[in-house]
């Protein structure tokens, strides 16, 4: 995908599954003579559909969606659709989303209190090929290290996270009662935690589920 001219917007996918406020980025952003938001969506598991059927330079991923989230999507995005520069927006400030981000494939994390200027010249830096990333969450991320957890451990806490039995978690993944045992008291013994309801809140805040 090449990259705009000086006549051509720059053409921009949207998601986000809050109504109001997708309407008010997409608004703010419209009002960039030289950005367009050429597609909206409200879940994650569209948004590889809608790039590839309306040509996008730039695609602002929120986090947290239906369907799959910001993350994932980017990961796919980057997969299918490299020309396709992600940014990530999210109201959680939480340094373990950046990690995680980046290493999907965004090329920018932003918090969406940002100014809508921030905004703008972002997705203006990233089609330039630059990286943008909030600041204070860059810093927060160095100091708070590396996630600990493997892919394995952070897909049982997830299951866990809604309350399930051991079984309920091992039938979901595919796994023995005895796996799912082990991967909960690595990952609590991880985050030194007591339990999985501790070890799930722990993940959560730092952004590493």
């Amino acid at each position: 995908m090449t990259s705009p001219t000086s006549t051509d917007s720059i053409r921009v996918l949207l998601a986000e599954d809050q109504s109001m406020v997708r309407e008010a980025l997409a608004a703010l952003l419209g009002l960039e003579p030289d950005i367009e938001v050429v597609a909206q969506v409200a879940r994650g598991d569209e948004v590889l559909a809608a790039a590839r059927a309306t040509p996008v330079d730039v695609a602002l991923l929120d986090i947290e969606m239906p369907g799959l989230t910001g993350i994932e999507a980017a990961a796919q995005l980057t997969a299918e659709l490299p020309g396709v520069k992600v940014v990530v927006l999210t109201t959680f400030g939480r340094p373990g989303y950046l990690r995680t981000a980046m290493e999907a494939g965004a090329v920018a994390f932003l918090v969406k209190d940002a100014p809508a200027a921030r905004l703008a010249d972002a997705v203006r830096k990233v089609l330039a090929g630059e990286r943008v990333i909030d600041p204070t969450l860059a810093a927060a991320a160095l100091a708070g290290g590396a996630n600990p957890l493997t892919d394995r451990e952070r897909e049982v806490l997830r299951v866990a996270a809604d309350g399930s039995t051991n079984a309920e978690i091992a039938a979901a993944l595919h796994l023995s009662q005895g796996t799912v045992r082990n991967y909960l008291s690595t990952a609590i013994q991880k985050l030194a935690t007591r339990n999985r309801a501790e070890a799930v809140g722990v993940a959560r805040e730092k952004g590493w589920l």
